[in-house]
């Protein structure tokens, strides 16, 4: 059995300079802020980072942007970034974190594991230069992005509606002029792009009267978005066929590879697993939940299955009510505090503009550090047996979703997290940890009691386990070349079991965005490692509220520098350490 101690986003929502030094918790900059020191970095690098940071599909990495102008990615930009990115680099290797509290040097291997990151997207899994669909996330999912919090528009966010749409031309330009695109990818991005005229139209119908315009020429504005809306089909359409002519003379290898794999484990997800470590986990993870769906399976013959909603008004009523069953059960039974000024996580009908656009980014707005105020928001489709994996298992009993994406899970996670007095730590992301806890919660609440009362929801957590068990597997084998995408959907599809659509999506995202799909599993392992250490180290003192309450105030940490800083215990990072030495 593999020695757990082994196992191993979003520069989490930020405002701008004012913001990111001064507006959520006022606290005083530290006596160490000036030129060359390590807070001076990171206000520089937080405020460059919003304006350049790449759009993901991913949800946890969304950040708040400036409203700076048209996005570029030509070449010309491109070249600008990498010397930005030589710049932290240099002034990051100059401090001298020597003799600094551990919480200290913690900042310090944040903003590295930062910086990294950067290098990663600009030089290492090179998506720009590859993945034609790299693209699309910068357009269409820029626009989803700012249409996901709820109307009304007001007058900047509607202008940023219009420019990002007006955007659209510009940035598939820049990207014909940049890629060498292999094939793989290349079929993914004409594949989304086959209805991409009806649902544009769609948007550019419902979104029209919903802009408002400062001079109250509401007219002048949804004209405006109509003509950018147009070209921008005809630049997506002719996108398509330019793909489809190259397509037969495309590279096919899409792997990123062992060494470029180990940069991201070692760099910037500041994990101490090799690849082979990781699928050691998997399997062993994926044994365990299958075994005990299977007792779950047992235990419950001759019980009802779960039946769906009766219709969205009564899920969304269910999710209202459970999420309130949940915040109590957590604080009844110790687990962890529940400040009453974290809102609510809440499931709300989908408009269809956002519906035409679902295929390019996750359904929710997880609000940020300007709207702490804001509830969140999962944007839901009428409960059918037709519904992909995870929206058909929230028509069934909401409270698996809810723990993981709402409360005690994302939304809550972060909402602590942006409210940390540590400024670095407020802007500091990775998937690692959040999706890590999101997963770890899961099991948590079921192991707590959370869902005795429903002992086939008790089979949905284990599902879930096996899925991403499995995700570790297909990630790593995605990664160095053992998979192909339409080998990793299959084996999904066969194996969590789940519906083809939702298994071809999952493989999309875990091979343009290698990294991404170990999070669940190895954060969750990590965790489970964390508290084991704790609970040894101090024995009957050991508070399981106080344990989880550092662990989701500092929900973007990597889980190795928790350990660190917690305990004092640097094992994982030793690891680290001797394997980026021997990369150097």
């Amino acid at each position: 059995m593999l020695n757990v101690r082994l196992v191993c986003r979003r520069l989490l929502p930020l405002m701008f300079a004012a913001f990111i030094f001064g507006s959520t918790i006022d606290q005083p900059l530290l006596a160490e802020d000036k030129p060359g020191s390590l807070e001076t970095l990171a206000s520089d690098f937080w405020q460059w980072r919003a304006r350049y940071q790449p759009f993901s599909t991913d949800d946890i990495p969304r950040i708040e942007r400036p409203m700076a102008g048209p996005r570029d990615w030509s070449a010309a930009s491109i070249a600008k970034q990498k010397t930005a990115l030589v710049d932290f680099e240099k002034q990051w290797k100059q401090i001298d974190p020597t003799g600094w509290s551990v919480a200290r040097q913690v900042d310090y291997r944040l903003i590295g594991s930062a910086i990294a990151r950067v290098r990663w997207e600009l030089d290492v899994n090179l998506r720009w230069k590859r993945d034609p669909s790299f693209y699309l996330d910068q357009t269409l999912t820029a626009l989803l992005e700012a249409l996901l919090q709820p109307p009304p528009f007001d007058a900047l966010r509607s202008r940023e509606i219009v420019d990002r749409m007006e955007n659209i031309p510009k940035i598939i330009e820049d990207g014909k002029a940049n890629l060498r695109a292999v094939r793989p990818f290349a079929a993914l991005a004409i594949g989304e792009l086959q209805q991409i005229r009806p649902e544009l139209e769609r948007v550019e119908r419902e979104v029209s009267p919903l802009l408002h315009d400062s001079t109250s020429a509401n007219d002048r504005l949804a004209t405006e978005f109509k003509s950018a809306t147009e070209k921008a089909i005809l630049a997506l359409e002719s996108y398509r066929t330019w793909l489809q002519a190259r397509l037969d003379t495309m590279p096919e290898n899409a792997a990123v590879g062992r060494e470029n794999y180990e940069f991201f484990l070692h760099k910037v997800a500041l994990l101490p697993c090799n690849p082979e470590q990781l699928l050691s986990i998997s399997r062993q993870e994926w044994a365990r939940s299958l075994a005990f769906e299977q007792y779950e399976k047992q235990r419950n013959q001759g019980l009802p299955e779960l039946k769906l909603a009766g219709n969205l008004q009564e899920e969304i009523d269910r999710v209202k009510r459970d999420e309130l069953a949940v915040r109590k059960f957590l604080e009844d039974k110790g687990i962890l505090t529940v400040p009453s000024e974290v809102r609510h996580y809440t499931l709300r009908p989908m408009p269809g503009y956002l519906d035409a656009l679902s295929d390019f980014g996750e359904m929710d707005d997880f609000t940020g550090p300007s709207r702490l105020n804001d509830d969140g928001v999962r944007w839901g489709s009428p409960p059918s047996l037709q519904l992909g994996y995870f929206w058909l298992a929230m028509a069934k009993d909401p409270r698996p979703e809810i723990t993981h994406e709402g409360v005690p899970g994302h939304y809550f996670q972060m909402s602590l997290s942006w409210r940390h007095p540590d400024l670095i730590r407020r802007h500091y992301y990775d998937s690692g940890a959040n999706e890590g806890i999101g997963f770890y919660a899961e099991e948590m609440m079921l192991q707590a009691g959370l869902f005795d009362d429903s002992p086939r929801s008790r089979e949905i957590i284990y599902n879930f386990m096996r899925l991403r068990a499995l995700r570790v597997e297909v990630d790593v084998k995605l990664a160095l070349g053992s998979f192909t995408m339409a080998q990793a959907a299959d084996y999904l599809a066969q194996h969590v079991p789940m519906d083809k659509k939702s298994a071809e999506a999952e493989a999309a995202l875990f091979a343009t965005t290698p990294g991404q799909a170990i999070s669940y599993q190895i954060g969750k392992s990590q965790i489970l490692h964390f508290l084991a250490d704790a609970r040894l180290a101090q024995g009957d003192k050991f508070s399981l509220r106080a344990f989880h309450d550092f662990l989701w105030t500092n929900g973007n940490v990597p889980i190795a520098l928790q350990q660190w800083e917690y305990l004092g215990k640097d094992d994982d990072l030793q690891i680290i350490d001797n394997r980026n030495d021997n990369r150097n």
